[in-house]
């Protein structure tokens, strides 16, 4: 069903488009057109995409693709990307194509490309001391930080959470999060004791007993990052983990839950049963819950296929871990800053007591974690550090995105353009059965997935997209997911639902 983007494009056939009223027969819903923020923040944006060569990447962007090559690795490059010009909900490449982009720098910008007010944030005199005199941070704070982080990044802090570490980036919070824990448990397990001259010597060797032999406990086709700490709890794909030396961690099974969900209720939560008891298990004869100093978990595994779970299996996480004195660390380095249709994801569980850490990134352009307890900020010098610890200049640009997040209102329009996308997508895919499936992401925002009929599909449904003006991404072995700023309104949504249905007929044939 190909139609402009003034169009509605929910179930229902139009009937009338008067004085910015709509009406649909055959089941549709009236709807107001979405007062989209894009429009305030983009006068200039595009109304829709523009596809010039005729291919992406286009010859600009392979020829430049094999120059960088020469010198940087380009092996992952979808296209070279035109910033300058790139505007809003559209990303423009070197060969002047302007994508409708809902992969958003694997769900990294917030704003949009090139979005005023973090302009404005980016030229002011602040942000120049922040950069030509980036600080050591832990030994040499500047005088506005605790302000900045007060007003932004601690401001959007998850309920319970007074704390934060800033770091640089996913992998990076997620590492300090792991070194927290370890030394929070250890000195613990020590109480009054101080540190004893076996543990200083024999640590110097990487051998106990100062050298922890506790564990993080991560999840199957859970991703965590790609450095050693966080390689080790990341289980998504094997070329992530290829190759490098990893500390001999335990994984537990995550939910695979069957969809529709409402059609599959008694087998969901047999399942989800399944791997709490798998988990408990775990904890209490394969590994000894006094050796587990953390589990890490995803409200959605986005890496991994975009993996859900329900409130329940979260809830019975938490309940378990307070149960062993297990420290649960939330992983919101891409579900977090308003995506899910909440600021941070974890708030749809409503879990009786906060998570102890939550760590973050890609959209709030800064990184760290959260944590509740200041015991987990170690009591000596030097344990939790490197030079930058973070960076001003990162948590300027976090502190404007969350004050035009909160002033626009971002996060509830987020969940209503979620909604939207939802229904329109399942309605569409009924008519597509053989081709897609496992529909995912009700009432979660846009964070919205799906699976196709195999890998090979996956992939030509993300290029043919692509050659129309859409750029999605994928994830797991044959899903692919949504993951659109936060500034992405309903006539973004019904450009990306048409193209969606142009290129599922084409695969239909």
């Amino acid at each position: 069903m190909g139609m402009s983007s003034k169009r509605g494009y929910i179930q229902g056939k139009v009937i009338a488009n008067c004085v910015g009223k709509r009406v649909f027969l055959n089941g549709g819903v009236a709807r107001r057109p979405y007062s989209s923020v894009a429009e305030e923040y983009f006068p200039d944006e595009p109304s829709k995409p523009v596809v010039t060569s005729s291919q992406i990447p286009g010859p600009s962007s392979i020829k430049l693709t094999k120059e960088l090559g020469r010198s940087f690795d380009s092996n992952a490059s979808y296209f070279i990307s035109d910033y300058f010009n790139s505007k809003g909900n559209y990303i423009s490449d070197a060969d002047g194509n302007k994508l409708l982009d809902v992969y958003a720098q694997i769900a990294s910008i917030p704003l949009g490309y090139n979005n005023p007010a973090l302009i404005e944030t980016a030229r002011s005199d602040v942000m120049v001391n922040a950069l030509v005199n980036r600080p050591a941070l832990a030994c040499f704070p500047s005088i506005d930080y605790g302000k900045i982080l007060s007003e932004g990044i601690l401001a959007a802090a998850p309920k319970g959470m007074g704390h934060v570490w800033t770091a640089l980036s996913g992998s990076c919070a997620n590492e300090t999060a792991f070194k927290a824990a370890f030394i929070y448990q250890n000195a613990k397990r020590r109480g009054s004791l101080d540190v004893s001259a076996e543990e200083l010597a024999s640590c110097m060797d990487n051998k106990p007993p100062g050298s922890s032999d506790m564990v993080i406990l991560s999840f199957d086709k859970g991703f965590h990052g790609r450095l050693f700490g966080s390689l080790s709890a990341t289980r998504s794909k094997p070329i992530h983990k290829l190759d490098m030396p990893a500390f001999p961690w335990p994984r537990a099974p995550f939910p695979q839950l069957k969809y529709p969900l409402k059609d599959h209720v008694k087998e969901n939560h047999e399942e989800e049963e399944r791997c709490l008891a798998e988990l408990e298990n775990i904890i209490t004869k394969k590994v000894a819950p006094n050796k587990i100093a953390a589990i890490i978990v995803e409200p959605v595994q986005s890496e991994g296929g975009d993996n859900h779970a329900s409130s329940f299996f979260f809830q019975s996480l938490r309940d378990i871990t307070l149960k062993h004195e297990i420290l649960l660390i939330v992983d919101e380095v891409q579900t977090g800053v308003g995506a899910s249709g909440k600021f941070w994801a974890h708030e749809h569980w409503n879990l009786s007591t906060p998570p102890d850490m939550v760590t973050f990134s890609k959209k709030f352009q800064a990184a760290g974690f959260y944590f509740s307890d200041p015991k987990l900020q170690p009591k000596e010098p030097y344990r939790q550090f490197n030079t930058w610890c973070g960076d001003p200049s990162k948590a300027l640009l976090a502190r404007s995105i969350y004050q035009e997040i909160t002033k626009n209102d971002l996060v509830t329009k987020t969940a209503e353009v979620g909604s939207y996308i939802y229904e329109n997508l399942e309605a569409m895919f009924s008519k597509y059965e053989g081709h897609v499936q496992n529909l995912r992401g009700k009432n979660y925002g846009t964070f919205i997935a799906w699976d196709h009929s195999s890998p090979a599909e996956r992939d030509q449904f993300i290029s043919l997209c692509r050659s129309k003006g859409l750029n999605i991404g994928g994830c797991g072995s044959a899903a692919v997911r949504l993951r659109p700023c936060l500034v992405f309104g309903k006539k973004h949504a019904d450009i990306m639902l048409s193209i969606i249905e142009d290129v599922l007929k084409t695969l239909r044939g």
